[in-house]
């Protein structure tokens, strides 16, 4: 495997205050293809991987003139607002680089909704921090999708994943107990 220097691909956006996450879209609900079950989906903007072949390169920019900067307690009273879903997912753009915010997000809905929390990223799972905010935020994950869409990998019979490359973690505390 290749070694990849995630610390600038997952260094938090900058321009994002506290109390906020930048979106790219609208929240989604009763989504079938980013999980089990009926989902909530987060669509966050932002992301320094540009994989080629990409299916959301619009949320790639972290300029804040793309999507919206929006208070975490207005997603949390949307998210309360739904009915019938089992879990929340976090898409991009990458959420890691939003580690902080999606953090406060997942825990609101493991404990107060009594949904999993399920998301993806583009970088390997064995190549993340082991502290700090992006590990506090995988460590709230009940699976991680991890990997880059990569092009001539792409796979449309996988479920929840565009390439083969790309793995579902099921996690426990941040530590992985099975693989998809």
């Amino acid at each position: 495997m290749q070694t990849v220097n995630t610390n600038k691909l997952c260094t938090p956006q900058h321009e994002v205050p506290d109390g906020y996450i930048h979106l790219s879209g609208d929240l989604e609900h009763d989504s079938i293809v980013n999980g089990p079950g009926l989902r909530a989906v987060l669509w966050v903007q932002g992301c320094r991987q540009h994989c080629p072949g990409c299916q959301n390169p619009e949320t790639w920019t972290e300029d804040n003139e793309a999507g919206a900067i929006v208070k975490i307690d207005k997603v949390k009273e949307e998210l309360r607002k739904l009915k019938g879903q089992s879990g929340i997912t976090f898409c991009g753009g990458e959420p890691l680089l939003q580690a902080k915010a999606c953090l406060e997000i997942a825990k609101f809905c493991k404990e107060e909704l009594g949904w999993n929390a399920w998301s993806f990223t583009g970088l390997i799972f064995e190549q993340l921090p082991k502290e700090g905010p992006v590990h506090d935020f995988i460590c709230e994950l009940d699976a991680l999708i991890d990997g880059p869409f990569i092009l001539p990998k792409r796979d449309l019979s996988l479920k929840f994943r565009g390439s083969s490359n790309q793995r579902i973690l099921h996690l426990k505390n941040g530590e992985i107990e099975s693989i998809e």
